[in-house]
């Protein structure tokens, strides 16, 4: 135990001293430890206490508080996707294929800090959608692309920028918001008008959830092609590596669930 405590110790003293230090003030970003507490109170919560705690009772009504949440995070994602697109702006279209930190201490600077920030704690709101489906008897939406998705998301959002906030990452960040944007606007539909569930349209949802992680992953490949490119290349890998197993993920499910409601007979 001696041994495993002093090696935590070491990594949170290495964590803390090569963190990007325009970050580090910022709520959540000072230690691993919270975003680590909460990511296993969710993972209890949605796998096993929740789950228990609602086995012998009804479905909660909270479509209201649901539908709170739901314009929330259409705002709150819109604003993300405004404000990348503003940034980017300044910073000049002509960086598009490779997107360097800007470890400045300009207002330009800082504000891309504060976007990316932005855009982790919208991946710890995110959370709450798997605790409503425990709260409303969904489980057959918990699944583990679901649970996954919302799991590593949050710790690669919060490690990446914990290191290195901006850059590359932003083109997936930017993407995913806009994504979120659409998505939350249908789920807010369906709270309105439960007809909206079996929408034409609502296997394009899916698909568009596909384009943007074959989109990061062509930007990821032109960026590793680029010679004068020092992003950091391990993170481009990374994103592209789990890109991939996303899009395997979802295409799984995109199959399931529409190409064998295609296939059944009227």
């Amino acid at each position: 135990m001696s041994i495993l405590y002093h090696k935590v110790s070491d990594l949170l003293e290495w964590i803390d001293k090569n963190g990007d230090s325009r970050i580090k003030d910022m709520f959540l970003m000072d230690s691993p430890w919270p975003v680590l507490i909460i990511l296993a109170a969710y993972l209890y919560f949605v796998l096993k206490a929740g789950p228990n705690f609602m086995k012998y009772r009804n479905p909660l009504k909270i479509d209201r508080i649901v539908m709170v949440y739901n314009v929330v995070q259409v705002l709150y994602s819109s604003y993300l996707v405004i404000e990348a697109i503003r940034l980017f702006w300044q910073r000049g279209v002509n960086k598009i294929i490779c997107i360097e930190i800007d470890y400045s201490d300009t207002d330009l600077a800082r504000n891309i800090v504060r976007a990316t920030w932005a855009y982790f704690f919208s991946k710890v709101l995110d959370l709450l959608d798997s605790i409503f489906f425990v709260l409303r008897k969904k489980q057959s939406q918990l699944t583990f692309l679901h649970i996954y998705h919302h799991g590593t998301i949050l710790i690669f959002s919060w490690s990446i920028i914990k290191f290195y906030p901006g850059g590359q990452v932003t083109i997936f960040g930017t993407l995913n918001s806009f994504v979120h944007v659409v998505m939350y606007s249908y789920y807010l539909l369906t709270i309105s008008n439960p007809e909206y569930k079996k929408a034409w349209w609502k296997k394009y949802l899916t698909q568009l959830q596909l384009i943007q992680f074959v989109i990061t992953i062509l930007h990821g490949c032109l960026s590793l092609l680029a010679t004068d490119c020092n992003y950091p290349k391990f993170i481009i890998i990374l994103s592209i590596c789990q890109n991939i197993f996303m899009i395997i993920l979802f295409w799984n499910f995109y199959k399931k669930a529409y190409k064998q409601l295609k296939n059944k007979p009227n």
